[in-house]
């Protein structure tokens, strides 16, 4: 009989992490990038509560609003959230779509060319309309991407 052998392969998906205050709280970034998707994470204390996913790609009447965007912090508006998983009410669940396609368009503002779907992943103990975290959310992501 024939002994299996254990094959030891890079990890093909291109990845990189890093960690950074949000709301006062130590939170965990991470970006792994397929061939056919993006997935970002924020976790605090080890939870993913809501997953969102938004897609890069745009309609064809999207395209000349894409070359006519500028770098300003509103999001694009060919970009459409959908929740995938939890929620935690309309107000949660509106905000964590607002982070999602802001990372979206940052990600889509930085390579117009970028066409894979972005899928993001949020564990933040506490979600609140608040500028600072906000901003602190953006700041994050920035180092992973």
């Amino acid at each position: 009989m024939e002994t299996s052998r254990i094959v030891e392969e890079p990890f093909l998906a291109r990845s990189k992490s890093a960690t950074g205050p949000i709301d006062g709280l130590p939170t965990e970034a991470l970006v792994l990038q397929f061939s056919d998707k993006i997935l970002i994470t924020l976790s605090q204390e080890g939870r993913l509560s809501q997953w969102i996913q938004v897609p890069l790609s745009a309609p064809s009447s999207a395209t000349v609003d894409m070359a006519l965007a500028n770098n300003n912090l509103l999001p694009m508006s060919h970009l459409t959230p959908k929740t995938l998983l939890g929620g935690g009410g309309e107000d949660r669940e509106s905000l964590a779509q607002l982070y999602a396609v802001q990372i979206a368009s940052h990600i889509a503002r930085r390579d117009s060319e970028e066409r894979r779907t972005l899928v993001v992943g949020l564990g933040l103990r506490t979600l609140k309309p608040d500028r600072e975290a906000f901003f602190d959310v953006l700041e994050l992501i920035q180092k992973v991407l």
